[in-house]
């Protein structure tokens, strides 16, 4: 036995179909409504995000920089003369 969910249409469920203007409208009043939902951080909260996001940039790149620096001188070691660069 099999249950099946059928779907209304629109126009089954009383709903009108709106024009193109209408839905733009529709949505901009939508929009409207989600902004009045935002909350504008504090200063204090705004200086903390700024600071945690400088730090976690800072942290990212000193690791992709080791990992570049690290994968340079292994591929300059397997594919160069052989040599570390700092060893002559």
């Amino acid at each position: 036995m099999t249950d099946e969910i059928t779907a209304a249409s629109g126009a089954e469920r009383g709903e009108r179909k709106t024009s193109f203007f209408g839905r733009i409208a529709q949505f901009m009043r939508e929009v409207v409504i989600e902004l009045r939902k935002v909350v504008t951080p504090t200063r204090k909260e705004l200086v903390t995000y700024t600071s945690v996001v400088l730090v976690f940039v800072i942290i990212m790149m000193a690791l992709i920089s080791g990992l570049d620096l690290v994968i340079g001188t292994l591929t300059g070691f397997v594919f160069g003369n052989g040599t570390l660069p700092w060893s002559n």
